[in-house]
C-alpha cells in the first residue's frame, strides 16, 4: 500500500504540476511562519527563531500524522504536494521558451520568480546560468530531498502510523522556513539562523546521493557527458558557499560541460562566487532542456530506488 501511495502521488505531481487552485499545505505553514515572524522580539531574534522551527516543525509533524490516519486519499495528495517535478521543469522551460522569443525583459522576470538574485539587468548568458544552476540545485530540494524523506517515513510506518507523510511534510516545513529566513541579511541573520542550519542538515544526504549517483547515471542514461559529471562533482562539489548546492550543481555543470559561478548580484551587492566547472561550452537555452531532462532522470532513478527499497523491505 505504501508503494501504491507513493506512485500516486508522484503520477499526480507529474499530471498536474502544484495545486495552485486547491490549499496548498505550504502556504498554510508559510502563513504561519510570517506570523512568528511579525511576533519576534528585539534582541532575542536567534533564540525566537529557534523556538519558531520546533513549534512549526513538531505541529506539522503531528497534524500529518492525523491527517494520514483520517483517510488514504488526503495522505495521497498530501503527498503529492510535498513534490515539485513537474512545476519545476514547467519553469525553467518557460524561461527557454521566452528566450528563443527574444524578450529579455520578460525573461528577466521569469526567472526571477524562481531565485532570490537580482535579475533587473541579466543579460541572455546570466539568465540561462541562473537558470540551470536553480535547477540543478532544485533537483535536490523540491524532488530528491522529499521522496528521500519518504522513505524514511515509509520505513517507520510499521511503528508509527502515517510516519510517510509526517516526515516528508517536515522537510517542506524546513525547506519552507529556509526559503523564508535563511539570508545573511541583517534583517534574517539572527532570525533564521538556525533554520538556514536545519536546511543544510536535512539536505546533507540527499545532496551527495544526487551529486554522486543520480546525476552522473543520468547523465550516462541520456548520453551526456557522464564521466565528467563524476569528475566535476569530485572537484567542485565544496565550491559553494553553501554545503550542500555544489553537490547538484558541479555535477550538472560537469554534464552538460560548462562553467557555474562567478559574479553575480545578491540583494544589491555584487558577489565573486567560486566557479563550478570548466567553460567548454557556451550557455544556450538548448541547455536547459538537457538540465529539465537530467531533473526528470534523477527523480525517476530516486522513485526507482526507494520502491526497490521497500519491496526488500517488506
Amino acid at each position: 500500500m505504501l508503494i501504491i501511495k507513493l506512485l500516486s502521488a508522484y503520477c499526480l505531481d507529474i499530471l498536474f504540476a502544484d495545486p495552485y487552485r486547491i490549499p496548498h499545505p505550504v502556504q498554510v505553514i508559510g502563513w504561519f511562519i510570517s506570523r512568528l515572524e511579525k511576533m519576534a522580539p528585539a534582541g532575542f531574534k536567534k533564540q525566537w527563531g529557534t523556538a519558531a522551527n520546533l513549534v512549526v516543525l513538531s505541529t506539522t509533524f503531528f497534524v500529518c500524522l492525523w491527517l494520514a490516519r483520517l483517510h488514504w486519499i488526503i495522505e495521497v495528495y498530501l503527498l503529492y504536494t510535498c513534490l515539485a517535478t513537474r512545476s519545476l521543469a514547467d519553469e525553467a522551460l518557460k524561461v527557454k521558451r521566452i528566450i528563443e522569443q527574444d524578450d529579455i525583459s520578460l525573461a528577466r522576470q521569469e526567472i526571477g520568480y524562481l531565485v532570490s538574485r537580482d535579475t533587473g539587468k541579466m543579460d541572455k548568458k546570466q539568465i540561462i546560468r541562473s537558470t540551470l544552476e536553480t535547477v540543478a540545485e532544485n533537483t535536490v530540494d523540491a524532488v530528491v530531498s522529499p521522496l528521500f524523506y519518504m522513505l524514511l517515513g515509509a520505513l517507520l510506518e510499521p511503528y508509527i502510523a502515517g510516519s510517510m507523510l509526517a516526515c516528508a511534510m517536515v522537510y517542506k516545513a524546513v525547506n519552507t522556513f529556509d526559503s523564508m529566513w535563511g539570508y545573511k541579511t541583517a534583517q534574517y541573520k539572527d532570525l533564521g539562523w538556525f533554520s538556514a542550519r536545519l536546511d543544510d542538515w536535512a539536505n546533507y544526504l540527499p545532496a551527495r546521493l544526487t551529486g554522486a549517483v543520480l546525476l552522473p547515471v543520468s547523465a550516462y542514461l541520456l548520453n551526456l557527458n557522464w564521466k565528467n559529471a563524476w569528475f566535476i562533482f569530485k572537484r567542485d562539489r565544496s565550491n559553494h558557499a553553501s554545503p550542500n548546492s555544489g553537490h547538484p550543481e558541479s555535477a550538472v555543470a560537469g554534464a552538460l560541460d560548462i562553467q557555474f559561478g562567478g559574479r553575480t548580484q545578491y540583494f544589491g551587492e555584487w558577489q565573486d562566487k567560486p566557479t563550478i566547472g570548466d567553460k567548454n561550452k557556451p550557455f544556450t537555452e538548448s541547455l536547459i532542456g538537457k538540465a529539465v531532462k537530467l531533473l526528470w532522470s534523477s527523480s525517476l532513478l530516486m522513485l526507482g530506488v526507494i520502491i526497490l527499497i521497500l519491496i526488500f523491505t517488506g
